[in-house]
C-alpha cells in the first residue's frame, strides 16, 4: 500500500467520537494518525493501519 504523510483515509472502523477520516503525521514501522474531528493523534503498528484502511482520500 502507497501511503505517505499528509494522505487523509478513510477507516474500516469509526474513532469513538464518531469520525472515520484520518490524517497521516508519519510513516514507518508505525504509523501516527490524527483524527480529523476531535484531533487526537494515535500511533500504531503499519500491519495494523494497513488492514484498517478503506479508502484513501487525498493523496
Amino acid at each position: 500500500m502507497n501511503i505517505s504523510v499528509g494522505d487523509r483515509v478513510e477507516m474500516k472502523k469509526q474513532h469513538p467520537c464518531g469520525c472515520k477520516t484520518f490524517e497521516i503525521l508519519r510513516v514507518g514501522m508505525d504509523f501516527k494518525i490524527k483524527c480529523e474531528k476531535c484531533g487526537r493523534e494515535v500511533m500504531a503498528p503499519r500491519a495494523k493501519i494497513e488492514k484498517n484502511i478503506k479508502k484513501i482520500l487525498t493523496e
